[in-house]
């Protein structure tokens, strides 16, 4: 019988401790405390009308999701049940570190740190690239298990891949770079990011969660640059194509994947 050692008696708890901490940081955020929005900190830079890459205001409400999920997954993890999970065991801490990180960027956003948003959500990105890749090894053993966990991590995955594109071009509209000459660079980002949505769908199979929470986030530039401020037809075409290739790859992925043996 397989043992349950001191990190797996530790591991699930600090997830559960985590997220309240996470949470507490995102309503800061928000302004529940009385406090700056993010979007209204560092001098305007990661407002909805900064850049030509920053997603529409309502792109944001995707947090919700990504939280009720994760609120869901630290009850779920923490039943006797998952301790000795190989897949728990093996994304646990990693899924600890996103929950700091995420409340770390956002001490940061509001204390005007730029520079360092963009690092630690760089490293985030990272983070949860590497909880991804363990989880496509990995079959999920039950339909819940694969909404709760990787439903939850892969939309959490999408939204930050685009969210790190918009953070990165906020820092450099602070740093001096205006929206006039920002806008053919912000069409070649966007041919990245597709390329990048390309790879998460052959990688993962198609999985369903990261393609919408990108398309999610990329469609809301889009809308942004349509009906928005700093208005931009080309880039807004080019979040719509993106988009369509980001799709259509889930897709072709979906219908090429071939189930993996379960280890």
């Amino acid at each position: 019988m397989d043992r349950t050692s001191t990190l797996d008696r530790i591991r699930p708890w600090a997830v559960l401790i985590a997220l309240p901490v996470t949470l507490a940081m995102a309503a800061l955020g928000s302004g529940a405390f009385g406090g700056a929005e993010v979007q209204a900190s560092s001098s305007g830079a990661l407002a909805a009308d900064a850049t030509p890459l920053a997603p529409a205001s309502p792109a944001f409400s995707i947090w919700s999701v990504i939280y009720l999920g994760f609120a869901v997954y630290a009850v779920w993890q923490v039943l006797p049940a998952q301790r000795h999970d190989r897949r728990q065991r093996a994304i646990g801490w990693l899924a600890v570190a996103s929950l700091v990180l995420n409340a770390a960027w956002i001490l940061c956003a509001q204390a005007g740190l730029l520079p360092v948003t963009v690092v630690v959500i760089v490293v985030l990105l990272a983070v949860l690239a590497a909880i991804f890749e363990l989880l496509c090894r990995i079959r999920p053993a039950s339909r819940l298990e694969a909404v709760v966990v990787d439903g939850t991590f892969g939309l959490y995955l999408g939204w930050v891949s685009v969210a790190t594109v918009a953070n990165i071009a906020a820092w450099l509209a602070d740093a001096g770079v205006r929206p006039e000459p920002f806008e053919p660079l912000a069409i070649v980002v966007l041919a990245v990011v597709a390329l990048v949505g390309a790879l998460i769908a052959a990688r993962g199979g198609g999985r369903i969660a990261p393609a919408l929470a990108m398309l999610w986030g990329l469609s809301w530039i889009g809308i942004g640059r349509a009906l928005g401020e700093p208005a931009s037809f080309p880039v807004a075409v080019a979040a719509a194509a993106v988009c369509v290739a980001i799709g259509a790859a889930t897709v072709i992925a979906r219908l090429r994947r071939v189930p993996a043996p379960i280890r």
